[in-house]
């Protein structure tokens, strides 16, 4: 297979050039991902029985795989990251294509705990030739763009999804396996399409773990316990507590992807102009009201319409998170990138693999609560946040260096 360093790949055709796999990538992966997801709130409760304690499990088994993405590190030694990263999403791709033929609680565990390995390691080293396939002056913009194309891709399926459902009586069975198919067929056509790109900055392939990288750590760990709690029970809630169908959880899907598809480009220049720190200030800031918010609405009897306005709120905040991307970008050694995206999504997921399934339990007693300790996650997060110099660069990754070095002076 031709090797191109990346610094030639200019000199290829735009279509074969790295970022327009990045983005190719980009646009596969939610077709299966977030197809799965718009379907599995009302698929597991009508074909089988799921309650809230039942999805918590299913959302823990669903993140054991990133807990072991470090797993990565020992892969890449042996595969090409670009290889590796195509070969999960296919296999993402495949996993989501069977979901409804295994239509009970072991069979779905089973298919999800594949989809997800496939995913998870997609993700991994996706995060990783992002870092290290785009500038650093230019990686806030070109990750806002490639959120956007992401969101984009999967407008046209949630409107297939809206359009056709009754229309054509769709069922799950034809959906999964059309989303699934789709991103497996992309996957291995990029496989053998694109040429393998070389990157200046070899990457080590051991363990990496590095004291001056623990801010990143910290941030890493509360945004993946926070994010559990809206990804598990937020679209739950409008399935369990509104009622909502297929078509109208799609549509809910559909109005915050085409808002996000709109707002994620501004939001990456926002971070390029305005900086990590105030970025992910303003986040943090935004979903703690929300979280509040989403406590009320069972504390207060709150409506449908205030839950569909914090829902598509929410995911406009979570687009900050890129922040979180480019922070470590702007502090890390070149050939740390690719180790330190495998350890930081295992971080990432720690809570994930215990926090569904506990909070279940807290869900059928007190759904209130779970979003309650939500905005308490956002809070710390905040105070995190604000530990992030103006300039984080290597030997500044926080506000304490930069005081140190103010004291020696």
């Amino acid at each position: 297979m031709k090797i191109v360093r990346l610094e030639d790949a200019r000199h290829l055709p735009l279509w074969r050039r790295p970022t327009s796999l990045l983005f190719v990538m980009a646009m596969a992966m939610p077709v299966a991902f977030a197809t799965w997801s718009a379907l599995l709130n009302n698929f597991v409760i009508e074909v089988a029985a799921f309650d809230g304690s039942d999805i918590g499990w299913l959302h823990t088994v669903r993140e054991i795989p990133g807990f072991f993405a470090i797993g990565v590190i020992a892969l890449i030694m042996f595969i090409r990251e670009q290889v590796l990263g195509l070969v999960a999403l296919a296999m993402l791709g495949a996993a989501t294509a069977v979901t409804a033929q295994f239509p009970s609680m072991a069979g779905i565990l089973t298919v999800t705990m594949l989809s997800s390995i496939g995913f998870h390691y997609y993700e991994t080293v996706n995060q990783s030739l992002q870092l290290q396939w785009i500038e650093k002056k230019r990686a806030p913009q070109t990750l806002g763009w490639l959120i956007s194309a992401g969101a984009g891709a999967t407008i046209v399926v949630y409107v297939l999804i809206v359009l056709s459902w009754d229309l054509l009586g769709l069922t799950y069975s034809i959906v999964y396996w059309l989303s699934g198919g789709f991103t497996a067929l992309v996957a291995l056509l990029c496989l053998f399409a694109y040429p393998q790109f070389e990157s200046p900055n070899p990457q080590l392939k051991t363990f990496v773990l590095r004291r001056r990288y623990w801010l990143y750590y910290a941030l890493q760990f509360m945004s993946g316990a926070r994010r559990q709690i809206f990804v598990v029970f937020a679209a739950f809630m409008m399935v369990e507590q509104f009622g909502l169908e297929v078509d109208e959880v799609t549509k809910l899907f559909l109005l915050t992807l085409v808002i996000n598809m709109i707002a994620a480009p501004f939001l990456g220049k926002l971070v390029a102009v305005f900086g990590e720190r105030r970025a992910l200030v303003f986040e943090y800031t935004g979903l703690c009201l929300i979280f509040f918010a989403y406590g009320g609405i069972y504390y207060f009897g709150w409506g449908v319409l205030l839950a569909t306005f914090l829902y598509v709120a929410n995911h406009i905040f979570f687009s900050l998170a890129l922040a979180i991307k480019t922070y470590f970008q702007k502090i890390a050694d070149p050939q740390d990138i690719a180790p330190t995206a495998a350890v930081a999504f295992t971080i990432n997921h720690i809570a994930a693999v215990f926090l569904p399934a506990l909070l279940g339990y807290i869900w059928l007693q007190s759904p209130g609560t779970v979003f309650l300790m939500a905005a308490g996650m956002a809070i710390i997060s905040l105070l995190l946040s604000l530990l992030i110099p103006r300039h984080p660069a290597p030997g500044h990754e926080t506000v304490f260096q930069f005081r140190l070095l103010a004291a020696a002076e």
